[in-house]
């Protein structure tokens, strides 16, 4: 299901908003987009401010929400979608399955990842510019002390000189006409790759891709599986070669940048990122473009940073990796990251328990599955795991603290988390904690007695028989 069959699929199912009126891609359409938050929202008559003033890059007083914002003459060739991950119902109608599903459709892929068939051509090179220019796409200013435009659903295809193709999400922001700074999370794929070599590391950037795509690139497989591969064992993925150097990108991408991963540096931030909190300024490589393709129709999707696609793209790919290492050591029955925790810190994880202590070995297995995580919670399969309030009351009547609460200090962590301990060059680091609020085997005055930890439920009625009829 490519951009244009899921904006087709979810007007039919009304979810989709559609904005015709004039919207500028500085602050205005972040701020609606986050007033939408959680539905699909396709913005049609997309404005700039003009390109001489985003090539210089000039940061000044901005707007605040709720006034007028200013509108220039000059609109974008490109409609602009966003909330496309906004809500489980949204991949679950990508991945044909039921929302609490995905995770098991996402762990088959990441256990047999399948080769994607290469293709002559796709729809992603329809229309070809070279060089092309950068200010021709709405990147947008999402906050007033942002570094400037940036485009933030961009998945960046390398390959690794050892393990091949790699595909990962990179907030990018422009520079000029042909020149982006990449932000590179240290130790991760792309940044592992671009360190291997001396010379410019050609890379190609892709911009609205299908929501299984989208899935794929958000996980982390073993070095040597490819993410593409991953998403063809979700849904047909086809690929098709660049133009201009020799890497492959799947053929319903709507925009394409075809570029290189320069050793060149400049400075990448301030940028509010997953946890709603300004992320620093850093030195990060420079993205020289040489090319950029497009569909005729080509829609230019954007992800509103820290909310909530961000967070499921975020969240939702790092499941299966916890639902893995858990079943290493326990029986695992779902796992869900949860957009309080800014759905990269936070995870409840579910067992069905079957020894005193597979609470304990689960919670210590989750942060081995996923090594940004910095809470986790450990439930049994009475809990719904989607249900906060469901959570929060196997914490309040199965928890102790003194018997059940596990702390791990000064363990390496995410650079997300602001609160954590950040040296630059450095894995950041922060302490970890988790709760088995399993119902207990045992106690200090002997056996625990599991139906003492169940709710008692009511017998069910047909209110029918008791309600008037008020028609």
């Amino acid at each position: 299901m490519d951009i244009h069959q899921f904006v087709t699929a979810a007007a039919e199912k009304g979810w989709l908003v559609t904005i015709d009126k004039p919207v500028s891609v500085e602050l205005e359409l972040a701020a609606v987009a986050h007033a939408l938050d959680g539905r699909p929202a396709l913005f049609t008559e997309v404005r700039g401010q003009g390109s001489e003033r985003q090539r210089a890059g000039v940061r000044t007083p901005y707007p605040i929400p709720n006034t007028q914002y200013p509108i220039s003459n000059i609109q974008y060739p490109f409609p602009v979608l966003t909330g496309m991950a906004s809500d489980r119902r949204y991949f679950a109608l990508a991945l044909d399955c039921p929302p609490d599903q995905i995770l098991f459709r996402l762990a088959d892929a990441f256990r047999h990842p399948q080769p994607a068939p290469l293709v002559e051509s796709g729809p992603c090179q329809e229309v070809v510019m070279q060089p092309g220019d950068l200010t021709t796409l709405p990147f947008l200013k999402h906050w007033p002390d942002d570094a400037g435009y940036y485009a933030t659903a961009a998945v960046a295809i390398l390959r690794d000189p050892d393990f091949g193709l790699n595909a990962s999400f990179h907030r990018l922001l422009r520079l000029d006409e042909r020149r982006l700074a990449a932000r590179l999370v240290e130790r991760r794929g792309a940044d592992t790759a671009w360190r291997k070599t001396q010379d410019d590391l050609p890379v190609a950037i892709c911009i609205g891709l299908p929501l299984h795509v989208l899935l794929a690139a958000s996980m982390s497989p073993k070095p040597g599986v490819s993410e593409l591969d991953i998403a063809q064992a979700l849904a047909p993925t086809p690929l098709t070669r660049c133009i201009t150097n020799d890497l492959v990108v799947p053929t319903e991408a709507e925009i394409v940048l075809e570029g290189r991963l320069s050793h060149r540096l400049a400075t990448e931030g301030p940028f509010v990122d997953l946890t709603e909190t300004i992320d620093i300024e850093r030195q990060q490589p420079v993205i020289e473009i040489d090319c950029i393709t497009h569909r005729r129709d080509a829609i230019y999707q954007a992800l509103l940073p820290g909310q909530l696609e961000h967070k499921l793209l975020m969240g939702m790919p790092k499941e299966p990796s916890i639902y893995a290492a858990v079943n290493e050591v326990a029986t695992c029955t779902n796992v869900h990251i949860t957009p309080g925790g800014a759905s990269w810190l936070h995870a409840v994880v579910q067992i069905e328990k079957k020894h005193p202590d597979d609470g304990r070995k689960a919670a210590q297995a989750a942060f081995r599955g996923h090594g940004s995580l910095k809470h986790a919670v450990v439930v049994d399969t009475d809990i719904d795991i989607f249900d906060p309030h469901d959570v929060e009351w196997a914490i309040a009547t199965r928890f102790q603290a003194g018997r059940d609460l596990m702390v791990f200090s000064d363990q390496p962590s995410s650079s997300l988390d602001p609160s954590a301990i950040h040296i630059p060059g450095q894995k950041s680091r922060s302490d970890k904690m988790a709760l088995d609020a399993t119902i207990p085997w045992d106690s200090a005055d002997g056996p625990a007695h599991p139906e003492h930890f169940r709710r008692v439920p009511f017998p069910e009625v047909d209110l029918e028989k008791y309600l008037d009829d008020e028609e």
